[in-house]
């Protein structure tokens, strides 16, 4: 089992690292800990507001690096281009792109392009960010994208036939499809890298185990349950880990060295929902590459975004 912890965390000056919804839970953290060692962060945050406070919280602890805060709204694809483009406009290359930001088991509800909101936001938002972030990504030299799922992938089946819960939703098999579609993204993500030859961009799938973070609270009050809210709280103060050590994970995954592109990293302590972070299995449906092929043109397709990267081949898979 891994020990790797915060302290293992090597400088990170010269280095510019991206990471969607920064202002808040895992990306808050993980925001936080790479300016303190030196990093440029750029902020993607849906709020500018939301992201200022936290940019004025983290910088009243005198971090070394540099804070960017930016809008970027996964819920629409303009906002995604729009931030895409205001970044290629001021950084000539990326080191890591941390795909964080997501929601969690909300009611139904559909994006500005008619996603349904949790496949919308937390896979082809982050699908068409990445493919726009390509280039910088490729100049940077050593690179990393980083996509945080959950554990709940596990349960996610993609559902092609009903991909936004049109006729039949429930908002827990919702979050799952979106998870597992996650890791699909990043496996196959690594899989096309590798055919195209590009050696200097990998693609990591992270997971933080159970942690205490807001995505708890907004599902708890939008159930419209007292009873659920609270037993959220309750089992956030009972089971779960800081949101510091829940963004570990993709701490490690972001600085680790010993990170192999195409890995699933989580916590390796009890039940894989809290400890150290440590190289793991997903799920066997997440390893199915006919399903991640067929993912990938349907999300290329919705959000009309195309990456330059060949078909991946149909060897043992990467991860």
């Amino acid at each position: 089992m891994s020990n790797w912890s915060i302290d293992d965390m090597p400088r990170l000056e010269d280095e510019t690292i991206i990471v969607t919804g920064a202002n808040s839970g895992l990306g808050f953290e993980a925001t936080r800990e790479f300016a303190q060692r030196g990093a440029t962060v750029v902020m993607a945050c849906r709020s500018i507001e939301r992201g200022e406070n936290a940019r004025r919280e983290i910088e009243a602890t005198d971090p070394d690096g540099r804070l960017d805060v930016r809008e970027c709204d996964l819920a629409d694809l303009e906002s995604v281009e729009r931030f895409a483009e205001g970044v290629r406009e001021t950084y000539d290359s990326i080191d890591v792109l941390a795909n964080n930001a997501g929601v969690m088991a909300v009611p139904r509800s559909e994006t500005a392009d008619g996603f349904e909101t949790q496949f919308g936001v937390n896979h082809l938002g982050h699908f068409a960010l990445t493919a726009r972030l390509l280039e910088p990504l490729r100049a940077g030299g050593e690179t990393r994208v980083v996509t945080q799922s959950s554990g709940m992938h596990e349960r996610g089946e993609i559902d092609f036939e009903d991909l936004h819960g049109e006729r039949d939703y429930d908002k827990w098999d919702a979050y799952g499809q979106s998870k597992l579609a996650n890791v699909l993204f990043g496996y196959e993500l690594q899989r096309r890298l590798d055919a195209a030859g590009i050696e200097d961009v990998t693609s990591v799938v992270v997971h933080p185990g159970y942690a205490d973070t807001n995505l708890q609270a907004r599902t708890g009050r939008e159930s419209g349950s007292k009873l659920v809210y609270a037993g959220m709280k309750l089992a956030n103060a009972i089971f779960a880990q800081s949101a510091r050590q829940g963004a570990l994970p993709m701490v490690y995954a972001t600085v680790a060295e010993e990170v192999d592109g195409g890995s699933y990293v989580g916590p390796g302590g009890f039940l894989n929902m809290r400890g150290a972070p440590e190289e793991q299995r997903s799920s066997d449906r997440s390893y199915d590459r006919e399903t991640a092929r067929r993912l990938w043109a349907v999300s290329e397709d919705a959000t009309g975004v195309a990456y330059d990267l060949p078909t991946s081949g149909d060897g043992p898979s990467s991860a």
